[in-house]
């Protein structure tokens, strides 16, 4: 084996240099030598005994040697097959690398040792272990090579960066870019602007300017004299359907939570004293100011419940059982926090694009609540033409109108005139002023797949069996076209019919305008067979289309032509009175996108009707004969 070995080793180079078997035997003896020095004789006799070693360091052979060494070394008792002679180079250069890692731990540990003795001296032994951390801490630091190559990469990051967004540039900055919700704005600094202020719920379709009105409104009032507000008040906003928790409150971003020793949240000086650590939370945050939740409808009904219980405190509570109050280790202010609570004491503004029956009674009965409403055509407009300016462009003289046939938000606005600002920027990239045309909006709206929001136009004629009802969706109004018509039919044996899809209650309207058709002329329906449809089979939830279709069925009967630049709402009793409906600001908004000259509701509804209101004529019915006075 030794021949075999020799003849081998003289025959190949390992780092340049040419060994024979009687020097690989010196090297190894010597690193035999530094591992005894390191563990001492009498335990590495030991530690070999223990990995069944020890035959292998008194054998002869070279490479029952080499096997020995690598197992002490690596400390593996699970090698057993010996190591081939092509591989001792590398192995033990292997050897050499570990014993030289083991030998330079045992220094750095000698020397810290050394340290923490002479600290010993100048403190007490309970502090051991605080000691040692700091010794570490002065001799290495927290940074190393991996920790600085992360904060040179976040330095670099911080260099970089596009832009402000569209929406940044043209968000409102001021009570006067909120367009079209006047009252709305009024009544919302009126709440804030008192030293009394109160928690509000804003109302609203999507993008009409809930969230910024509620922003700009703080900073409006903080320069007011009976405002509570201080300057550094602050404002902050949440998504109330992002708002999730723990039912065990080990997060709850919205209340605030307590991390527990057994938590990896917690800080590790805390931790390792078994302290729990509380974390405040965004109603903490907003403390003196306002805090804003976007789509407070959409929040989980029990988190919902314990902001009811902040709103009344004023405070929020901590508890935990590993909170100790007689342990001294306690910080002061976790104790102030788990004893006393944090202060809380904010203004809620929630705002949603929900009905208000659908929210929270609790919650509405400790709000004011404020209603904004779909913007107008020329609101829209307004809009295109202050964020134009905002943008620094030119706008072609139809571009507003065109926008605001059809969208009824501004967010939606801004957003086609920025997609259209984009397109006239990339097709003339030469030009110092961009010039939006007619045809980028169009192309924008095209890509967009959008339509006209009013589908149906009022028109200054007359026809006969046809009206504009008024339905109304959420917070929007809209036109119908109620159509009717009847045929002379075999006595008693005539017909109602009546489009399914509307819904039972618009069925039931008919029938009743069948009884107050027969009081008015006498004529018996069950002689007719009588068609009532509602064009684009529109679902009505409500009595509100009984007006309309017992207007439209007595001029399919009597031939008689109605005006179709008139819209009617209201629900028809049998005995032919006008009763109220509900939805009457937004029908009436409905009625002006269509370009309604004229709107009959009941009477009892006319003091829903805003004072402030322009642009189309409002009459209250009580009876169906005045409403045939303004109709026919």
């Amino acid at each position: 084996m030794k021949g075999i070995l020799t003849k081998w080793l003289n025959h190949k180079n390992f780092g340049d240099r040419l060994l024979d078997e009687e020097e690989w035997e010196r090297e190894v003896e010597a690193l035999y030598s530094l591992i005894s020095n390191y563990y001492g004789t009498d335990k590495l006799v030991l530690k070999a005994t223990k990995l069944e070693a020890l035959p292998l360091m008194r054998s002869e052979n070279l490479i029952d040697r080499v096997a020995g060494l690598r197992k002490i070394v690596m400390d593996d008792p699970t090698v057993q097959d010996l190591p081939q002679a092509h591989e001792i180079p590398k192995l033990l250069d292997d050897i050499e690398d570990k014993i030289a890692e083991l030998i330079a731990r045992r220094s750095i540990e000698d020397r810290l040792e050394r340290v923490v003795s002479e600290k010993i001296q100048e403190r007490h032994e309970d502090y051991v272990k605080e000691i040692k951390i700091q010794v570490l801490q002065e001799t290495a630091g927290p940074e190393n090579a991996q920790t600085l190559k992360k904060l040179a990469i976040l330095e670099k990051m911080n260099t970089v960066s596009l832009k402000r967004t569209a929406a940044e540039v043209l968000r409102p900055k001021t009570i006067e870019e909120i367009v079209g919700q006047g009252a709305a704005v009024q009544a919302l600094l009126a709440k804030l602007a008192t030293p009394y202020p109160q928690h509000i719920l804003i109302y609203g379709p999507p993008g009409v300017g809930k969230t910024s009105a509620a922003r700009v409104a703080l900073e409006t009032v903080k320069n007011h004299v009976n405002s509570p507000f201080a300057k550094e008040a602050p404002f902050i906003e949440v998504d109330g359907t992002t708002l999730r928790w723990d039912p065990r409150d080990v997060t709850n971003p919205l209340m605030g939570s307590v991390h527990d020793p057994i938590y990896q949240g917690s800080k590790r000086d805390l931790a390792d004293t078994g302290v729990p650590e509380p974390k405040m939370g965004l109603v903490s945050d907003a403390h003196g100011g306002i805090l804003f939740i976007d789509e407070i409808g959409e929040m989980d009904p029990l988190l919902l419940n314990k902001l009811l219980k902040v709103l009344e405190d004023k405070r929020v509570t901590f508890d935990s059982s590993y909170y100790d109050p007689s342990d001294p280790q306690v910080p002061q202010w976790i104790k102030k926090l788990f004893d006393e609570g944090a202060p809380a004491d904010f203004v809620l503004i929630g705002a949603t694009t929900r009905d208000p029956m659908e929210l929270n009674p609790a919650l509405r009965s400790r709000c004011s609540e404020v209603f904004f409403v779909p913007l107008e055509p020329q609101d829209v407009q307004h809009i295109i033409c202050q964020a134009a300016e905002k943008l620094g462009v030119v706008l072609e003289d139809k571009v507003p109108e065109i926008i605001s046939e059809y969208v009824i938000e501004g967010r939606k606005a801004t957003s086609i005139l920025t997609d259209a600002y984009g397109l006239a920027r990339f097709r003339n990239t030469d030009q110092e002023v961009v010039r939006i045309t007619c045809a980028d909006v169009h192309e924008v709206l095209r890509s967009s797949r959008l339509t006209p929001y009013v589908f149906r136009k009022a028109q200054a004629n007359l026809e006969i069996g046809r009206i504009l009802g008024l339905g109304v969706a959420g917070f929007l109004g809209s036109v119908l076209e109620i159509e009717a018509i009847t045929f002379k039919s075999q006595e008693d044996k005539g017909s109602v019919r009546f489009n399914e899809t509307a819904g039972s209650m618009a069925r039931d309207a008919v029938f009743n305008a069948t009884a107050v058709i027969r009081e008015l002329t006498g004529e018996n329906l069950r002689n007719y067979d009588v068609h009532v449809n509602v064009i684009g089979g529109a679902k009505i939830d409500g009595p509100s289309a009984g007006l309309a279709t017992t207007l439209a069925i007595y001029s399919a009967l009597k031939k008689r032509p109605l005006r179709q630049d008139v819209a009617v709402t209201g629900e028809i009793s049998i005995q032919g009175k006008v009763k109220p409906v509900g939805g009457i600001y937004e029908k009436i908004f409905g009625a002006k996108q269509a370009d309604v000259r004229k709107v009959l509701i009941p009477l009892e509804n006319m003091v829903d009707v805003p004072q402030s209101l322009r642009g189309i004529e409002v009459i209250g019915v009580g009876t169906i004969e005045e409403a045939m006075r303004h109709i026919f």
